[in-house]
């Protein structure tokens, strides 16, 4: 049986091993899925080959971390220094990124988006503005401090610090910060965050299973938001993949995958 793992820090929230033990029954992959609570970035190539693993996903606050531990990284990962899925191929860890695409999938319904505000510069931040720019997205990122945002400036984007921000209108918010997810936190002050929500169109926030401050914020203001779901969905299916090396074309992941979210 090959086994597989989640690494974060929280990482007990995560829905991972529900939606990928699920695929690989269906599927009849002899594969088990689990979490790992891993607090030093540093130590996970390390764990990583201590359990044997076959593969894993990696979540908050280690993704770029990942990245550095990789033997070989490809793909979208390698342009953005982004790793969210490690795979042990003969004893090198190899590393990809799927969220950004997992993303794409998940804003699907928000038709008509030119303009997007990001907010948080971490990895998932990273990931996602060099996927918007793929995509000919306007871009801005807002992060509480100028001293993450030089990645994104070099990207060419605009950039602001909370000290900084302007109240100019988006189609799209997206929250990548971690508020929300242990606490009740917004991913900015109310009131530099609620001005900007009242002039966009939709809301997304990538923390998924909850209704965190920046959604109920959103449902205030009656804007259409979703929470990290369908992205987790999309990201997912994509990661499995690799995981199967490639065994099941990605419908036949992802409808025992959208099934594990019932459970």
């Amino acid at each position: 049986m090959k086994l597989f793992a989640i690494f974060g820090d929280p990482v007990e929230h995560s829905r991972s091993p529900l939606m990928h033990n699920h695929v690989f029954r269906q599927l009849g992959f002899d594969g088990c899925y689990t979490r790992i609570h891993l607090q030093d970035g540093e130590k996970l190539k390390e764990t990583f080959f201590n359990l044997n693993l076959s593969g894993a996903n990696v979540t908050v606050p280690h993704k770029e971390a990942a990245f550095k531990a990789c033997d070989e990284v490809r793909g979208f990962a390698k342009k953005i220094g982004v790793v969210n899925t490690l795979i042990n191929e003969n004893g090198r860890l190899i590393g990809y990124n799927t969220d950004a695409d997992g993303f794409l999938y998940a804003i699907k319904p928000f038709t008509g988006i030119k303009t997007i505000l990001l907010l948080g510069a971490g990895g998932t931040a990273k990931a996602l503005a060099n996927k918007f720019i793929d995509e000919g997205f306007t871009t801005t990122v807002l992060n509480r401090s100028v001293n993450r945002l030089e990645y994104f400036k070099a990207l060419g984007l605009t950039c602001h610090s909370w000290e900084d921000m302007p109240v100019d209108s988006y189609d799209l918010i997206v929250n990548t910060t971690s508020a929300g997810l242990k606490d009740d936190h917004l991913p900015a002050p109310e009131a530099l965050l609620k001005p900007l929500l009242q002039s966009c169109r939709f809301g997304a926030d990538a923390i998924y299973g909850k209704v965190t401050p920046f959604l109920q914020l959103c449902s205030n203001l009656e804007i259409t938001a979703k929470d990290g779901s369908d992205m987790l969905l999309g990201q997912g299916v994509l990661a499995n993949s690799y995981f199967t090396n490639g065994e099941f074309d990605l419908e036949s992941i992802e409808e025992p995958m959208k099934t594990s979210f019932n459970f």
